[in-house]
This record gives C-alpha cells, sequence and structure tokens, in this order.
C-alpha cells in the first residue's frame, strides 16, 4: 500500500466523532481526530443530558463528553486541534488540507455536525441551555407543568410541539405567516391538540428572563407591528438546521439542504469516505443516534482498509 500519514482521519470531536476514535483506537488503526475548537461539539453546552443510556440520573453535556474523550485517550487516540479547509478525493490515497498542512489518509469519516438556525435575538444566546432549546426530545421533560413557546411552522416544529404537549401545560406555536407550512396530517393534529395555542403573523423580537432562566418572549406581528409580551417558560427554535459541510465542497453527494448522503455503511459517494452524526441526512440527531452511527462507520473504514491493503498485496 502506499504510504500515508494515517490510515483513518476523523473530522469533528463530537459524539460521533469520539466514539468513532474510541472504536478506530481499540482496533490499533493509525488514527487521527480534527477537531476545530474543544471536543464536544453541541454537547458541551447542552445543561442537562436525561435520554443517554447508563446514566439513570442523567450527567451534564460537558461530563459526558469528558467521560468520551477519556475513554477514547485512553486506548491512545491522537485529537489535534485543527481546522479542516478541503478535501481532495480524487485519488485513492485522500488529501485533506488543514490550516498548517496537507496530510494524507487512505479512509475519512465526517463527524462535523449541524447547528440549529437561531433567531438572532437579544437573549437567545444567554438563556441556550437554561430555557432556550433546539431539541423537544432532549429537553421537553424539564418543562413538566410549564409553559413554553415554540417557533417555526414546518414539519419539526408542529411534530416537536406536539411532542412537548406530553409534558406542557400549554404550547404557543409562533409562527411569521398566517398557515403552516407542516404536512396536513401534522396540521390536523396540532389543531385538535388544547394544549397548543397558534400565534400568526408574529416573529420573536427578544428572550426575556431572570439570571438563571427564560421567563418570558417579546413577539411581534409583522402584519401590524403591534408587540407584546408572552409569559413562558422556555423558548424551543424550530426554523432551521445546517450541517457543517462547507468545507467538503462538491468532493461528494450531499442532499438538498446540504447533509451527507450515505448508505447503511455509512459510506458516502466517495469511496472509503464514511459520515457519521448530525452531518448525515438521518430522520433522528440524538447522541445515541450519533454514537450508533459512528460505530458503523468506523468498523466499515477498517474493513475498507483491510480489503484495500489485500487488493494491493495480490496486485504487487
Amino acid at each position: 500500500m502506499e504510504k500515508v500519514d494515517f490510515e483513518l482521519v476523523i473530522i469533528g470531536g463530537g459524539p460521533a466523532g469520539l466514539t468513532a476514535g474510541l472504536y478506530a483506537a481499540r482496533a490499533r488503526l493509525n488514527v487521527i481526530l480534527i477537531e476545530q475548537a474543544a471536543c464536544g461539539g453541541q454537547v458541551v453546552i447542552s445543561d442537562w443530558i436525561e435520554n443517554y443510556p447508563g446514566f439513570p440520573q442523567g450527567l451534564s453535556g460537558s461530563d459526558l463528553v469528558q467521560k468520551m474523550t477519556e475513554q477514547a485517550k485512553r486506548f491512545d487516540l491522537t485529537v489535534e486541534t485543527n481546522e479542516v479547509l478541503s478535501l481532495d478525493l480524487s485519488e485513492q490515497v485522500k488529501k485533506i488540507k488543514l490550516n498548517d498542512r496537507v496530510i494524507t489518509t487512505h479512509t475519512i469519516i465526517i463527524a462535523t455536525g449541524a447547528l440549529p438556525q437561531k433567531l438572532g435575538v437579544p437573549g437567545e444566546d444567554m438563556f441556550y441551555g437554561k430555557g432556550v432549546s433546539f431539541c423537544a426530545t432532549c429537553d421537553g421533560p424539564f418543562f413538566r407543568d410549564k409553559v413554553v413557546a415554540a417557533v417555526g411552522g414546518g414539519n419539526t416544529a408542529v411534530q416537536e410541539s406536539l411532542f412537548l404537549t406530553k409534558f406542557a401545560k400549554k404550547v404557543y406555536v409562533i409562527h411569521r405567516r398566517d398557515e403552516l407550512r407542516a404536512t396536513k396530517i401534522l396540521q390536523e393534529r396540532a389543531f385538535a391538540n388544547k394544549k397548543i395555542e397558534f400565534v400568526w403573523d408574529s416573529v420573536v423580537t427578544a428572550i426575556n428572563g431572570g439570571l438563571t432562566n427564560v421567563e418570558g418572549i417579546t413577539i411581534k406581528n409583522v402584519k401590524t407591528g403591534d408587540t407584546k409580551e408572552l409569559s413562558v417558560d422556555g423558548c424551543f427554535i424550530w426554523v432551521g438546521i445546517h450541517p457543517n459541510t462547507g468545507f467538503l465542497g462538491d468532493s461528494i453527494n450531499l442532499n438538498e439542504t446540504g447533509f451527507v448522503i450515505t448508505d447503511l455503511k455509512m459510506e458516502t459517494s466517495a469511496p472509503g469516505v464514511f459520515a457519521a452524526g448530525d452531518v448525515r441526512n438521518t430522520p433522528l440527531r440524538q447522541i445515541a443516534t450519533a454514537v450508533g452511527d459512528a460505530a458503523i462507520a468506523a468498523f466499515s473504514a477498517e474493513q475498507y482498509i483491510d480489503e484495500l491493503s489485500a487488493k494491493l498485496s495480490i496486485n504487487e
């Protein structure tokens, strides 16, 4: 086999990247994990996680990431802080352009995650994880018998709002138009749910609260210009999500919204390049699904390396 810097390069240090790194390091692959900032991704700023198996009392996002990182490094996983600028997948030996150099590898796992689209209003960042959330499945149980706002009108917003009614006593659904974009069946369910109240033609202009939690939101009617305050204990935002795939260019196939398309082995349109976690075209974006994706991706990468080695040995 042609000499490369690494057998496997993992791009991204969230739960998917760390899990892939753990599996690859245990398989004794020559592997490196490249993370642009600190390991953990969005999980680091999650206040409390109750739905990850094995922790019946729950734990903070930072604690979970610390445990994952320690476990991966126990098997000598190399983690480097650097930025991936672009990929060259035109040859069997793949080239990865970093800030300071180019490295070569036979396989890549893309685990760069995705970011929810923000409203860009005062209080949104301040109260993230303290009442502002982008995930009902993750945080809905914290709002049992409370009043929450849900922003958006698409399938995700309506579906997640319906989920919130399992816990909250009231859900205000705030939408900038006078009709929903969600599918009709979801609309019917939402309109029939007595816990949901729609606030039409309106946008959130501020999220308000005390030192530690959300206490209300300011909304503006886009047609009349009138503003009013709503007293809520939380604000869930579903106005879109963006995968971190800008560095990929046209090197692999993405879907219409920019997420990486994979097969069941987590392999992309480029042989030897795999994807795992939120960056992938998947119906559910949770820590548990990211970990599952990553285990498959690492196993598939190991198989690819073994098959490539055997193939090249025969040809020599």
